[in-house]
């Protein structure tokens, strides 16, 4: 998988406006076993999902809604296999680029990136919610 620095499109997330909360949308595939030698692609991913979570805190950020991918139910079948769905709501797009960019972040990120075949997040600006807005930091 390529550097965190090479994926990241910080460049053009700091191009959209920064007056809204932002939902990223994170499609996972995992490795059979983890490049470590510790345990599966899921075990990995999940000590770096448990890491994550005072450093997404941090930056007023929270976990909407994560679960496993059971089915295609639309769509071309072939097209890609995801394993796992996480929706993470932060204040500002300038919050997930801070938690992102962090030495907190970097140190952590060896266990998604030892657990990970494959990952998407796409950055999506709320249209319509039933969610309460989140409190800005």
């Amino acid at each position: 998988m390529a550097e965190l620095s090479e994926l990241l499109h910080a460049e053009l997330l700091a191009s959209l406006p920064d007056k809204d909360p932002i939902v990223m949308v994170n499609l996972v595939r995992f490795r059979e076993h983890s490049l470590d030698g510790d345990g599966s692609g899921w075990d990995a991913y999940s000590r770096y999902s448990k890491a994550d979570m005072p450093l997404l805190r941090k930056v007023g950020g929270t976990v909407l809604w994560a679960g496993r991918v059971a089915a295609m139910a639309f769509g071309v079948a072939d097209a890609g296999r995801w394993d796992w769905i996480v929706l993470v709501q932060y204040p500002s797009k300038a919050a997930f680029l801070e938690m992102m960019t962090s030495a907190d972040y970097a140190r952590i990120n060896t266990d998604r990136e030892n657990g990970v075949e494959d990952h998407l997040i796409f950055a999506a600006d709320e249209t319509y919610s039933k969610l309460a807005k989140p409190s800005t930091r």
